[in-house]
């Protein structure tokens, strides 16, 4: 690097030269109070001399400077790149041949006992070998035992490389934070997540998600969600997939997602209502009821879907009462909760609904919820078929007939 500082300043000095050799043509005029802005003293175009705050030149020699400065700088470019680009090379090649050197020296000092700690000190001098060495002690550590992992860990810590992670967790710049939540994460260093913490709003999304990534590998077996508590930012469909994977191959312990159901930040809700649903989370009654309430159309959706896939019975009655001031769409999907579950007392309530409602759709998907309520919902619709109350036929019809179901 401080070859291509000299290198810079030389290619500096040559264009300040080449500058101040073409001012000989610029000359000064004698002091005088009735200079002129600008002044033409000469019939050809590229020999007309110009006057400017009491300087005088050619249009060539303006010309000239331009072209020469021009060549300088792309010059002094092409340079810098050229070297940037050699010394990444360099750098690429020796970074090779000690990953390969490191991993030796880590896996004899796993499995004899004669190398000792302090033979890692002469190659961890530097802020490159330092990193690699860094790198090396995470891609082994996989896999490995846990006596064999706490091995490794103190050879970080005795190394002062835990110094190099902070300084990342620390910088200012986005993708070195995240460099240093990922080797915090994969050696299991938990006594840092109040910095890592600091991020969990941030407005990079990138850095943000990390951060969360981060926590749950860190947290502790019983909270690995904590940070949804105090999440105010976008939550993406993606991230809770991502999380959800994590929590799966990594067989964390479950927490009662029934806790965030009342977050401000309708993201959350949403995961938690989804996860309540997929880990069967049923004492979540009073969570779920507080849900169907939710300013939020979307959410009291959900919440209706996971009543019906939970089979809370209990809730149907509410679900009933709610039908009448809920949106179409929600209206719909109370109708279709209803047949997810063969429950007897709510035949009549959907009966109801083909015998009130003049909207076909609500009238069918009714029919279909008594269907699936197996031999009692057969009977049912026989009997709505032969009923003078009310021609149901058509209707019947259209949801028995196999051919259009």
């Amino acid at each position: 690097m401080n070859r291509i500082k000299i290198v810079i300043v030389i290619l500096g000095l040559l264009f300040a030269s080449s500058f101040f050799f073409q001012t000989k043509y610029f000359h000064k005029i004698a002091e005088r109070s009735d200079i002129e802005f600008i002044k033409y003293d000469s019939e050809n175009t590229w020999l007309k001399v110009y006057e400017f705050a009491g300087l005088q030149m050619r249009l060539v020699d303006m010309l000239l400077v331009v072209t020469l400065s021009l060549v300088s700088t792309m010059l002094i470019l092409l340079i810098f790149i050229l070297i940037k680009r050699t010394n990444r090379d360099k750098r690429e090649k020796l970074r090779n041949v000690l990953l390969e050197q490191y991993q030796d020296l880590i896996l004899s000092y796993l499995s004899d006992s004669v190398i000792k700690k302090e033979g890692f000190k002469k190659i961890a001098r530097n802020k490159f070998s330092r990193q690699i060495l860094i790198e090396q002690i995470i891609d082994v550590s996989h896999n490995l035992p846990i006596d064999a992992k706490l091995k490794l860990n103190k050879l970080y810590f005795f190394l002062g490389l835990i110094k190099d992670t902070l300084s990342k967790v620390d910088s200012f710049k986005w993708h070195e934070k995240i460099q240093g939540f990922k080797e915090l994460s994969a050696l299991n260093i938990k006594i840092y997540n109040h910095k890592i913490k600091k991020c969990i709003n941030s407005k990079n999304d990138i850095l943000r998600i990390e951060s969360h990534i981060a926590l749950v590998k860190l947290s502790d077996d019983s909270e690995p969600f904590e940070f949804l508590t105090n999440l105010d930012y976008h939550f993406s469909l993606w991230e809770q997939i991502t999380l959800h994977q994590l929590m799966v191959e990594n067989e964390m312990n479950v927490p009662n997602f029934g806790r965030w159901v009342d977050s401000k930040n309708l993201d959350v809700v949403m995961f938690c209502l989804r996860m309540i649903r997929e880990y069967k989370q049923v004492n979540n009654y009073d969570e779920l009821d507080r849900a169907l309430l939710h300013e939020d159309e979307k959410v009291r959706k959900t919440a209706i879907e996971v009543i019906g896939d939970l089979g809370l019975f209990s809730l149907f009655k509410v679900l009933k009462k709610r039908y009448k001031y809920e949106t179409y769409d929600n209206s719909i999907e109370i109708i279709k909760t209803m047949g997810k579950r063969p429950v007897k007392s709510v035949m009549n309530f959907l009966q109801n609904v083909v015998d009130v409602e003049d909207d076909v759709n609500l009238q069918i998907e009714a029919v279909k919820s008594i269907k699936n309520m197996g031999e009692d919902g057969k009977i049912r619709l026989e009997k709505m078929m032969n009923s003078d109350y009310k021609n149901y036929n058509i209707i019947i019809k259209h949801v028995l007939d196999d051919r259009i179901n």
